[in-house]
């Protein structure tokens, strides 16, 4: 077996399903054995940033490493920021960058794409990989793609493989799949006493679900873990679309002081916060109406369960939560409390259209018509769509990316084979949104919806002196059509719900709404977070 073939064949027994990429001339030979073998769909996007969007998106869907290939220095430096931010958020990906040949590097001379050493590159995955390999040995290759593959699956983070062009053809064995590390069942028998005693003892306990209990694969586990617990649920920000779909008492996402002011008091007021998978950053915990003492919660994350000043090591989150579920006398009945109410009642008339009135027709939509899977950018768009009904979300919550929010939705089709609504900001739209001009090669039809205020309308809340923040008008749905797609520009409620209905009926090629938002209109919840943001900060001045 050809060393191309055996580490394609790896990455489909780890669960990938598909490549995104764009090729060069040091990965040229490889992607010829990618387009030739048949073993893993291509789908070539534009530019590297989004190839990295996109992979990391399918990852977060398939629950499975997304698959980003590239070509050495100027393809793969390219995707730093949208590795970086999969890293960030936990998210498998692997990267396979084609490299020089080992002859080409002992040549003497400076190769094209070098920066400044040959290892450079390298080096700089480091920081944002956790394990990186070079396949320069044929004979130690396999075993390489197999610790790499593995850390990344067991990890839930990207991972850095790179291919000399000469190594591609070069004979090599099968990979093996590597068992998982085992878990001292000691210390997982006492870690369950002590977080079972802990919740027993409240008087107010609650699970906060995160990032990780879907990088896992673990949603329909914790929703049955939740109904034995009788705990009620929240998601982070982060964590949005967590457990949609599943008969967990989810009461909505913690937003603090953005979010329902009778979900905020419960969490920040429960003596037992479970954080299952949460990641503690900012964007989940930062705009906190009262500190969370974290003292006082148990948190599983990052395979250590910590429990006030103490922390169990090297306990995964899958074995964690399987052996609660062995150990968890059945209740009766899940505590009652329905999930957040969102905006419904749409009212298509003459008034110019706002975010919330954008997240009040996507509610009606999914009423009548079932939920779609959402990807969105960072800025209001985001906000948005914590006011939409609770459906499967991709969103670069922590990290905050611009320009993540129409790869990660072509991503997510290619992936999962549904339909999604994709929500992003005129300034993220001009950054990636013209990654649109592929769907038509792979059949790709998303819902397009352009949050267009001609601002950066986020950074202008906090900054609204700047004049840099302001855009020029690129009259993206005119561009639409020259893309492969369907393009329309509205004003008013009763323009966006005629285009969202034309939208929605219309299959093929891709629906590019542009709802014209006059600037300082935000969503209600971007509004509370503001304000909020502003409350914090002046206490802490």
């Amino acid at each position: 077996m050809k060393l191309a073939h055996s580490l394609l064949q790896a990455l489909r027994a780890h669960g990938a399903q598909q490549i995104f990429g764009i090729p060069g001339d040091f990965a040229l030979p490889f992607f010829k054995v990618i387009e030739e073998s048949g073993i893993l769909p291509l789908h070539t996007l534009s530019h590297e940033p989004a190839v990295g969007f996109a992979a990391d998106a399918a990852a977060r869907v398939n629950c499975a490493p997304g698959v980003a290939a590239v070509t050495y220095g100027a393809g793969a430096l390219n995707m730093v920021n949208a590795v970086a931010g999969a890293y960030a958020e936990r998210s498998p990906v692997v990267v396979i960058s084609g490299a020089p040949g080992k002859g080409e590097a002992r040549a003497g001379l400076l190769l094209h794409h070098q920066a400044k050493t040959l290892d450079s590159q390298y080096r700089i995955f480091r920081e944002i990989t956790c394990e990186q390999v070079r396949l320069d040995d044929a004979a130690r290759a396999p075993a390489r793609i197999a610790r790499a593959l593995a850390r990344c699956r067991s990890e839930s983070r990207p991972v850095y493989i790179e291919l000399p062009r000469d190594m591609v053809g070069v004979e090599c064995g099968a990979v093996d799949m590597l068992p998982p590390d085992p878990v001292d069942g000691d210390a997982l028998a006492a870690c369950v006493d002590e977080i079972l005693e802990r919740l027993a003892a409240a008087k107010a306990p609650m699970l906060m679900v995160g990032v990780e209990v879907r990088r896992f694969g673990l949603e329909d586990r914790v929703a049955l873990l939740a109904r034995r617990l009788g705990l009620p649920v929240v998601t982070s920000l982060m964590g949005r679309g967590l457990l949609a779909g599943t008969d967990a008492p989810l009461l909505g996402t913690y937003l603090g002081v953005a979010g329902d002011p009778g979900l905020t008091e419960r969490v920040e007021g429960s003596d037992a916060l479970f954080l299952l998978g949460v990641i503690i950053s900012d964007t989940n915990f930062g705009v906190s109406a009262r500190q969370i003492d974290l003292r006082h919660t148990i948190r599983a994350l990052d395979g250590e369960v910590t429990l006030g000043h103490h922390t169990y090591a090297a306990l995964p989150l899958a074995a964690l939560v399987d052996a609660l579920l062995q150990r968890v006398t059945p209740r009766l009945a899940p505590p009652s409390g329905a999930t957040g109410a969102y905006p419904r009642g749409y009212v298509a008339d003459d008034a110019p259209i706002g975010p919330s009135d954008i997240a009040r027709a996507v509610n009606d939509l999914m009423t009548a018509r079932g939920r779609m899977p959402i990807a969105t950018d960072v800025g209001d768009c985001l906000f948005t769509a914590m006011d939409i009904d609770h459906t499967s979300l991709v969103a670069p919550g922590y990290y905050a990316s611009m320009g993540f929010g129409v790869p990660a939705g072509l991503g997510v089709q290619a992936a999962a084979g549904e339909r999604p609504l994709i929500l992003v900001g005129d300034g993220a739209f001009q950054m990636t949104g013209w990654e649109l001009g592929n769907c038509r090669r792979y059949g790709w039809d998303p819902i397009v919806i352009v949050f267009n205020n001609a601002s950066w309308e986020m950074l202008r809340t906090f900054q609204p002196e700047s004049k840099f923040n302001d855009l020029d008008d690129w009259n993206f749905a005119a561009v639409a059509p020259a893309l492969g797609g369907e393009g329309v520009r509205v004003h008013t409620r009763r323009e966006f719900k005629a285009a969202l209905d034309r939208a929605v009926a219309a299959r093929g090629r891709f629906q590019l709404i542009e709802a014209m938002i006059p600037r300082g209109v935000l969503s209600d919840t971007l509004a509370r977070f503001v304000a909020g943001v502003r409350r914090i900060s002046t206490r802490q001045a």
